[in-house]
């Protein structure tokens, strides 16, 4: 415990070279002072100081010599507590020993203490009993020496005080310190501090290791020597932060180990003065190269089709925006679609159909200019946008259509295949997207005039498709309202070809309108086609035939429905027909029959067979509709397990005055009989053309001859009058 307190005595209170220099400079300036002090001061008392005086300065200038001379610490203030010893003493004298004159003693015990050393304010305290204690009276020496010890020993309190607040300050300080090394130099995130002018003035392990520097850096070291250089061309980041206009931003470099990019998003923070200027950057430094080309990539992702490369529909209309504000003039809009495309997939699968997509795309890439767009919309439709007007549309249209029409080698087959494409122009920018809606309908017109072929958009094709959007409005409206009333259906009759007996009906939908205008199949049913709205409209149908088969069950035979491609394509078409079955037991199903046509069967996107078998094994008959329209019907008549033929009113019309018919209808009503199936012809109008299925031996006939299509009280009236009675020309 001892030695500990005699180091503190030793070592108490010790000042930094600065601090000590400083004291010491202005302790020794009032020393020196002390010379001309007693000169002024006596001077103005008058003569007879000159001894007092005198001795004073002759030994107070030894003094300042010694202390501005010596060397070390506690030589000079030594020197100058002496000389303060001698100048108070002297005063005194210069004063005959007044009381008031001590009073520099105390003041000079104050001074003393600002060194915070034992040595000139111990030599001081001792010099100061003996010069005042031997002339003065014992009690007077000893009062003023206890006063002396006094202020000596709040001062050294005081010196006390002070000397722990600043251990504990800096203590604390030194906890800070640590504490900011520890964040500062450990953090894996590279930090730097700089400089107003731009010199590093810290650097942490990450920051040295990020951008290759050496562990100690060159002495002027500055920012601008940092082996990076700013890609972009925006102001100086380091001028932006020292500035105040940024704190935070993401800027691209290049680093000049490798030569490659680097981002980085910097986190600059400014720390100021009292007066606000600024001090030092503290800078964090985030890498973000690598969630950058993410970026890139998912962008790139968003902006191209995956499978060919070609633009997607988003990149597709960013760049053709950009194109036609970069390119003035007119722009062509070509939007093909592979015709058949579904029979490549089915017959050769869809690693085929990819490859076969691909080969499009390269096909399209040689053919385009380096100026057009290519873009892929999903599944087989493609857009091509190239600058120029009508003629270099239809140019590349016709070289589209010639290519695509070539063999395809594919995975060791060759296919053959073809396209429709449709065109339109884009006058500006701001009619773009309506060009391309243009282009996608004159492509569906080239599709239903047999495909292989380019179509430019006309103004009719746009009536056409306003007419479309009309219907499809009004069948939204229909679907969400009273079906009943807003779709009603009708029926038409099915009789016999012997004897005019009502076999079964025709199931056909109509749909009014709000102000009462009817309309029929023709007018909305391929909006619901090309909307899928056919798949609610279909079941509508469905239990409405089902709900007046039961209210006709002891009048009538069976109810045949139309079933679109769309409704035979849907997973739950079965199982919905199933439920329905269901909620009407009283039904045998063999009443029912569904009508599909052969375009049907080629569009079905699923196993035909499939779900026609499920349908049969519900008890649910089947009727093939339109039978010679399609160019492999008698394919289908083999294949489809149908139960009725529905002849086409083309081979009907006429019959009687054409021979070549008759003997066509002959031959087809024989194939089915031969296959069990039964035959309805449509269309019949003429008692000529009744005579001469009859005598073809067709069943069942259907047609205006025997009835148009009626509401279901019309229908009933005339069912019930018409009942068991059989009816001869």
């Amino acid at each position: 415990m001892t030695t500990g307190r005699l180091g503190w005595l030793r070592n108490a209170g010790r000042l930094g070279d600065d601090d000590w220099a400083r004291r010491h400079r202005l302790l020794t300036m009032l020393l020196a002072a002390t010379v001309i002090g007693p000169t002024i001061f006596g001077a103005f008392l008058g003569g007879g100081l000159a001894g007092p005086w005198l001795v004073t300065v002759l030994l107070v200038l030894p003094c300042v010599l010694a202390a501005a001379r010596l060397p070390g610490r506690r030589p000079p203030s030594v020197a100058v507590a002496l000389g303060f010893t001698v100048g108070c003493g002297g005063l005194v004298a210069m004063c005959h020993g007044r009381p008031e004159a001590r009073f520099a003693f105390y003041i000079v015990l104050a001074a003393l203490a600002l060194y915070r050393d034992w040595a000139p304010f111990g030599v001081f305290l001792v010099a100061t009993t003996v010069v005042t204690g031997r002339p003065d009276p014992p009690l007077t020496a000893a009062l003023h020496g206890v006063a002396l010890l006094i202020a000596a020993s709040f001062q050294v309190a005081g010196w006390y005080l002070t000397t722990a607040e600043e251990r504990r300050a800096q203590e604390n300080l030194d906890d800070s310190q640590a504490q900011l090394t520890a964040a500062f130099d450990e953090t894996p995130v590279p930090m730097a501090m700089f400089a107003p002018d731009g010199r590093l003035l810290r650097t942490n392990a990450a920051y040295r290791r990020w951008l290759g520097l050496p562990e100690v850096l060159p002495p002027g070291f500055t920012v601008r020597d940092l082996p990076l250089t700013a890609i972009e061309g925006l102001p100086p980041l380091f001028d932006e932060m020292v500035a105040g206009r940024t704190k935070t931003q993401t800027r691209a470099y290049r680093r000049h180990d490798d030569g490659s990019t680097m981002w980085v998003e910097v986190h600059g923070t400014a720390l100021h003065d009292k007066a606000g200027r600024v001090r030092l950057m503290v800078a964090h430094n985030v890498d973000v190269t690598v969630t950058r080309r993410q970026e890139e990539e998912l962008r790139h992702q968003l902006r191209h089709d995956a499978l060919t490369g070609l633009l997607s529909r988003q990149g597709f209309e960013q760049d053709l925006a950009a194109m036609m504000a970069a390119t003035p003039g007119p722009a062509s809009i070509l939007y093909l679609d592979v015709d058949r495309f579904k029979s490549v997939n089915d017959g050769s699968g869809h690693a085929a159909g990819d490859l076969v997509l691909r080969s499009i795309a390269a096909r399209l890439r040689g053919l385009a200019p380096c100026v057009a767009l290519l873009a892929r919309f999903g599944g087989d439709e493609f857009v091509v946008a190239l600058p120029g007007d009508l003629e270099a549309g239809v140019a590349l249209g016709h070289a589209i259509v010639a290519e695509l029409a070539e063999p395809t080698p594919v995975d060791g087959h060759v296919l053959a295949l073809s396209a429709s494409v449709g065109l339109a122009v884009a006058s500006d920018a701001g009619r773009a997207e309506d060009a391309v809606l243009s282009a996608d309908t004159a492509m569906y017109a080239a599709k239903r005039g047999g495909g292989n072929r380019i179509k430019v958009f006309s103004d009719r094709m746009r009536i056409a498709v306003q007419g479309r959007i009309a219907a499809e409005k009004l069948l939204r409206e229909a679907l969400n309202g009273d079906r009943r009333e807003t779709l009603p259906v009708w029926f038409q009759p099915i009789v016999s070809a012997s004897t005019g007996e009502i076999m079964g009906a025709e199931t056909l939908v109509r749909m009014r309108t709000p102000d009462g205008v009817r309309h029929g199949p023709a007018g909305f049913v391929p909006a619901a086609e090309e909307t899928g709205l056919v798949v609610p409209l279909g079941e509508h149908v469905l239990t409405e035939a089902l709900r007046h088969l039961v209210a006709w069950r002891d009048r009538l035979g069976y109810v045949s429905v139309n079933v679109s491609p769309r409704q035979l394509g849907e997973p739950g078409f079965v199982p919905l027909l199933a439920g329905l079955l269901a909620a009407n037991p009283g039904i045998d199903p063999h009443r029912l029959v569904l009508e599909i046509t052969e375009t049907a069967l080629l569009a079905a996107s699923v196993d035909v067979h499939e779900r026609l078998a499920a349908i049969k094994t519900l008890g649910v008959r089947l009727a093939l509709d339109d039978f010679g329209t399609g160019y492999s019907s008698l394919t289908w008549l083999q294949s489809v397990p149908a139960d009725i033929v529905k002849l086409d009113r083309s081979f009907v019309a006429g019959l009687s005055a054409d021979a070549r018919k008759a003997s066509i209808i002959q031959a087809v009503l024989w194939l089915a009989g031969s296959l069990g199936m039964s035959a309805v012809a449509e269309g019949v109008e003429e008692e000529a053309d009744w005579h001469a299925l009859r005598e073809a031996g067709c069943p069942h006939l259907q047609g205006y001859l025997f009835g148009k299509p009626m509401p279901p009280a019309e229908f009933a009236t005339v069912l019930a009058q018409r009942s068991r009675m059989a009816t001869t020309p």
